[in-house]
């Protein structure tokens, strides 16, 4: 059962491109899909058909339910909500080091789960509505909060806690499956945490970016989190307090998760360190990195003209953690300089419409309208052939397959310096790097540089052929699919027979419960 939040198959980009090429390269494997969103609102129909191997697809919103119809007074059970704050209690002394310390929360977890099955003395109605739960609420914000605002604290708590119960519903009615991999930690990987608690079966991550890293990124650059504090009480050193109060959630989310987890997967050496330092047990990682499809790809080399095409190309989200701003500043050096060159922004817009907006202005504003091209999603395979260099401008990335996919139709890349793109462009043993440089690699948020090492690739085409010839070597070498393939066959086999271990111990034999 693969646990997918916010991705495959409502939303595209690289983790689904991922999630669709797993299921497809494993035609013998019955998968399961539990989608978890926000809000229906947030996605619109699928953007991807779901291959013949899928046998069940569920989806379920944390945010759908957010207004009460209906409220029903309640004291709530004392007993419960001491168990609730042992909980929270054992959370702060937390001790990642101390393996008794985990197994402690995970005992207390086992116990308050069954509590919150509706109808239970900790059910959603009275964490929402008892008197002992505004009790609770009223003395943890004297205790520990230092914003001034009660108000906020209150609907901060209530959002941040209702998908745990949202989840726990999940948790209970998920069809039986014989293991359960989820592409990241966060609410899909409590999720995980949780079946694993229930039936023992083995959990697979995989984490292509870090989950808490990510939602720390975004959580810095969210307006919607309110600090109350006037300026006399603000310390520039402090995080605000709903700020780190978020942080702290996922932290704990993503700890339950590596904790509960069998394999843990990155995608290359500095995440799996920064996965050990964040909770998960350093022997049960592994890197895998992505891989590509290397001969439908490679075919596109043949269709490419001889001229180095004058296109800078961003393939990807119009979001904000893509940069695309940069990209967008940058174009107005490259076209001072070479005026034949356009640029190319091929990915959805709907994510985030506001910032799409701003994009589209800013290259009004620079004059640019004539030269940078919004594609809306395109298919790589047309893209390919017709474009001069990959771009890749974000401020956070993991292995993003957009590069391996350029080298493999023959276009080199000038990305920014996150996630394993300089291990991509410069390589990573002393044998790869032998290979050559297949880009340049700059800095985050400095449309400049991004402009000069553009310029310095797409003017001089001696560079650009041997940038071209490294990709393509890179590529061939140590990114196949075939070799991303062989090692989750691997992974998923000693999976599978865990599981059908667990059910043989248990004397209750799993039958898929799904009619195909």
């Amino acid at each position: 059962m693969l646990l997918l939040e916010g991705t495959f198959p409502y939303v595209s980009g690289g983790v689904s491109s991922w999630v669709n090429q797993i299921i497809k390269g494993f035609p013998e494997i019955r998968f399961g899909l539990c989608f978890i969103g926000s809000r229906p609102e947030d996605y619109g129909t699928p953007k991807y058909a779901l291959p013949d191997n899928v046998v069940h697809l569920e989806t379920h919103f944390i945010h759908e339910h957010l207004s009460a119809t209906q409220v029903v007074r309640s004291r709530g059970d004392a007993e419960a909500f001491e168990r609730v704050d042992e909980l929270h209690a054992m959370f702060r002394a937390y001790d990642r080091t101390d393996a008794s310390s985990h197994q402690a929360l995970v005992n207390q977890l086992g116990e308050l789960i069954p509590l919150m099955a509706d109808g239970g003395k900790m059910d959603q109605d009275t964490f929402l509505f008892s008197k002992r739960s505004w009790d609770y609420l009223a003395s943890q914000y004297r205790i520990f909060c230092t914003d001034p605002s009660f108000v906020d604290y209150f609907w901060t708590v209530r959002i941040m806690h209702q998908p745990v119960w949202t989840l726990a519903r999940v948790a209970r009615q998920l069809i039986p499956a014989r293991c359960y991999h989820t592409i990241s930690t966060g609410y899909a990987g409590f999720l995980g945490a949780l079946m694993k608690m229930q039936t023992g079966r083995p959990l697979i991550l995989s984490e292509h970016g870090i989950y808490t890293k990510e939602r720390k990124i975004d959580l810095f650059q969210s307006e919607w989190i309110r600090d109350n504090r006037n300026v006399f009480e603000k310390d520039a050193s402090q995080i605000p307090y709903f700020r780190e109060m978020w942080i702290r959630f996922f932290e704990a989310l993503g700890r339950l998760c590596y904790q509960a987890s069998n394999e843990i997967v990155a995608l290359y050496e500095t995440n799996r360190l920064r996965q050990v330092q964040d909770g998960a047990p350093a022997e049960r990682t592994r890197n895998i990195p992505n891989g590509i499809d290397l001969p439908r790809l490679s075919k596109l080399r043949a269709l490419r003209s001889e001229k180095i095409p004058p296109v800078l190309c961003l393939l990807g989200r119009v979001v904000p953690i893509k940069d695309v701003k940069t990209f967008i500043r940058a174009m107005r050096t490259v076209v001072n300089q070479y005026p034949e060159a356009e640029a190319w922004i091929a990915g959805p817009e709907d994510e985030d419409p506001a910032y799409a907006g701003e994009c589209h202005a800013i290259a009004e504003g620079l004059g640019l309208s004539e030269k940078v091209r919004f594609l809306g999603f395109q298919k790589i395979d047309e893209l390919m052939p017709k474009i001069g260099l990959v771009v890749l401008s974000s401020i956070s990335e993991a292995l993003p397959l957009v590069l391996l996919e350029g080298f493999a139709a023959g276009v080199p890349a000038v990305a920014t310096d996150v996630g394993s793109c300089r291990q991509l462009i410069h390589g990573l043993t002393e044998e790869d790097k032998a290979l050559g440089a297949a880009g340049d690699v700059v800095g985050i948020a400095q449309p400049q540089a991004l402009a000069d090492a553009a310029l310095a690739l797409l003017t001089d085409p001696a560079r650009w052929y041997a940038a071209q010839a490294a990709g393509i070597a890179r590529v061939e070498r140590y990114y196949t699919q075939d070799m991303m393939f062989g090692a989750y066959r691997e992974l998923y086999q000693r999976s599978l027979q865990s599981g059908q271990d667990t059910d043989a111990a248990s004397g209750q034999p799993l039958r898929c419960p799904v009619r195909h």
